[in-house]
C-alpha cells in the first residue's frame, strides 16, 4: 500500500501541473484573451484557430508534458495506484484551473500525456482511434469524442485497474464537448481547414475567378 500523505501530496501536484494554461499564456503575451477569442477553449485547437500553427504546437507539447510529469510524479510517490489517481488530477486540473477561476481546456492533450506515461500502448490505440476518425471526419472534435468512448473499453481489456477511472475521465470530458457533439449532430462542426480539401478547392476556385 502507498503511503497515504505521499499520495496526496501526488495528487495535490497533478492538480497544480494540470492548471498550466500555455495557450493562455502564449495569447495574454500577445495580449489576446484566448476564452474569449475562436471557440473559447484553452486548448491546441483553438490556439490554432485564434494564434497559429507555431502556438497550436507549443500548447500541445506542453499540455502532454503535463500529463507525463504528472503520471511520473504519481507513480514515484505512490506506485501504480498514484499514477492512475493522477491521470484523473491533472485532467482535472487542466479542466477547471484553480488559477484561471476554473476555466480551463477540455483535457484531451493532457489526458494523452498522462496515458502515454501510464501505459504507451493504451495512448497508442487511443492516437490510432482519434487520428482514424479525425481523418476521416476531418473534425478533430469528432476523433477526440470517439477516442474518449472507447476508451474505457481499452482500458477494460489493457489495464483493468484504471477502468473506473477512465470511465470518470470519459463521462467528463464528453460533457466537455457536449456543444461540440451537438454541432457535429447538426453538420454545424467546422472542418479543420488543412484537412478540408472542400473548402480549399473552392477557395483556389475563387482566388482563380479574382485573378481572371
Amino acid at each position: 500500500m502507498p503511503d497515504n500523505a505521499a499520495l496526496v501530496i501526488a495528487i495535490i501536484l497533478a492538480y497544480c501541473i494540470g492548471c498550466i494554461s500555455p495557450s493562455t499564456i502564449l495569447a495574454k503575451a500577445r495580449g489576446i484573451d484566448i476564452k474569449k477569442e475562436g471557440s473559447g477553449n484553452a486548448g491546441t485547437t483553438n490556439a490554432l484557430r485564434v494564434m497559429g500553427k507555431k502556438a497550436a504546437v507549443i500548447t500541445l507539447i506542453i499540455d502532454i508534458l503535463k500529463g507525463v510529469a504528472a503520471v511520473c510524479i504519481g507513480r514515484f510517490a505512490a506506485g501504480d495506484m498514484g499514477a492512475v489517481l493522477c491521470v484523473l488530477f491533472v485532467m482535472l486540473g487542466h479542466i477547471w484551473p484553480v488559477f484561471l477561476r476554473f476555466k480551463g481546456g477540455k483535457g484531451i492533450a493532457t489526458s494523452f500525456g498522462a496515458l502515454l506515461a501510464l501505459d504507451p500502448i493504451i495512448a497508442v490505440i487511443e492516437l490510432g482511434i482519434v487520428a482514424l476518425v479525425t481523418l476521416i471526419s476531418k473534425r478533430m472534435s469528432a476523433g477526440s469524442i470517439a477516442g474518449l468512448v472507447l476508451l474505457p473499453a481499452v482500458a477494460f481489456i489493457r489495464m483493468p485497474q484504471f477502468l473506473w477511472v477512465s470511465a470518470v475521465m470519459s463521462v467528463i470530458m464528453l460533457i466537455k464537448h457536449r456543444a461540440n457533439i451537438v454541432r457535429i449532430i447538426h453538420g454545424e462542426e467546422p472542418k479543420l481547414g488543412f484537412l478540408d480539401k472542400e473548402k480549399k478547392n473552392k477557395t483556389e476556385e475563387k482566388n482563380q475567378e479574382d485573378d481572371q
